[in-house]
């Protein structure tokens, strides 16, 4: 198979040359070019016609938001990843840049300790986005029933469909996220009648400003979870970067955050994992839950756990998701009650949340 061909665009020697090493160390993949700025990577764009750009956001001459626009005119498809700070200004601009197009963002390594640990951040994180958009990754395996054997299988063969009405809406998603999220959250009136808990891989100060950026676009009230946060109707409670979020009972019946930094999960934390256990052990199968658009299996079985107690599992589709990661292992399963575009999702949740 033709190895993955990149185009590295960074107006910073170092950044490049580091970039460059790490990528062509895989065996998949090959660096066909590399540009200082916008203007010199929309050329090489036409000139080494690359499978994917990896693009600094800063930049002279160009930056990295104009040349991503003028990129999305001449080739809507093709996949770019943001290299961006972990820093307000750099979260910020990352959400713009994914609200223009680009595929997907990884952070720059900061205060790793030396370069030996900043390439193998670059090698942990970039790599597999590059080979899960240019649908290089391995192949999802061909999944049986949860774990547990017959006892867990018993449970979900009993399992309703839902319990009507539902109290509470459990969105996952990786990938293509706030984009999404952008399209669902605008759907839902003030007096939708369940509270929304949503597990989105960021890190810090990411989330806050995606939690800012989605109250623009809706009537609901939309914040970044803190510890104790009442979960209640009309609140969108968004996991922060680098927190576990769990939904427990307080010491009076109402469902409350918990946040923790235990050990990640799938490579995440946030993991939607944690968080779809938490919603089943306390909302049973007065759950509906939304597994969309991500890279991996992360939710996967979280979903076990929310169908072992009647939870309603909805599975974005593959046509409309950036990767059917995520969602693709759900279904692969057997765990999904319904798969649908992205369009389709909040009609559904509707329809389980009247109990229809």
């Amino acid at each position: 198979m033709p190895k993955i061909r990149v185009l590295i665009a960074d107006d910073a020697v170092v950044i490049r040359r580091l970039l460059s090493d790490c990528l062509v160390a895989d065996p998949d993949i090959e660096v066909v070019g590399t540009a200082a700025d916008g203007q010199i990577a929309l050329a090489k764009i036409e000139q080494v016609n690359p499978d994917l750009v990896t693009m600094d956001i800063e930049m002279p001459v160009m930056d990295g938001l104009k040349t991503l626009v003028a990129i999305r005119k001449t080739h809507p498809r093709l996949p770019v990843i943001m290299f961006s700070t972990l820093t307000d200004r750099g979260a910020s601009a990352t959400l713009d840049a994914l609200a223009l197009g680009a595929s997907d963002y990884v952070t720059k390594p900061a205060n790793v300790g030396s370069v030996g640990a900043a390439m193998q951040r670059i090698r942990d994180e970039l790599i597999p986005k590059i080979k899960g958009l240019c649908h290089r990754g391995p192949a999802p395996p061909a999944l049986g029933p949860p774990r547990g054997g017959s006892a867990a299988r018993k449970l979900l063969e009993a399992a309703p469909a839902a319990l009507a009405p539902a109290e509470i809406l459990a969105i996952g998603v990786s990938t293509g996220g706030p984009n999404a999220l952008s399209v669902l959250l605008p759907g839902l009136s003030r007096n939708f009648p369940a509270p929304i808990v949503i597990v989105q891989h960021m890190p810090p100060l990411f989330t806050r400003f995606l939690a800012e950026r989605l109250q623009t676009g809706t009537k609901l009230t939309v914040e970044e979870a803190v510890e104790g946060t009442a979960v209640k109707q009309g609140r969108v409670l968004i996991a922060p970067g680098d927190y576990h979020m769990r939904v427990r009972h307080d010491g009076g019946g109402d469902a409350v955050i918990k946040l923790d930094q235990s050990p990640p999960e799938n490579s995440c934390r946030p993991a939607v994992d944690v968080l779809f256990r938490s919603v089943g052990e306390v909302y049973g199968g007065s759950a509906v839950s939304a597994i969309l658009t991500g890279m991996g299996q992360d939710g996967l079985r979280g979903a076990e756990v929310l169908r072992a107690r009647g939870a309603y599992v909805i599975a974005q589709d593959e046509a409309t998701s950036v990767v059917w990661g995520m969602p693709g292992s759900v279904v692969a399963a057997g765990l999904a009650n319904c798969v649908v575009p992205l369009d389709a999702v909040i009609p559904e949740v509707l329809r389980q949340i009247r109990g229809a």
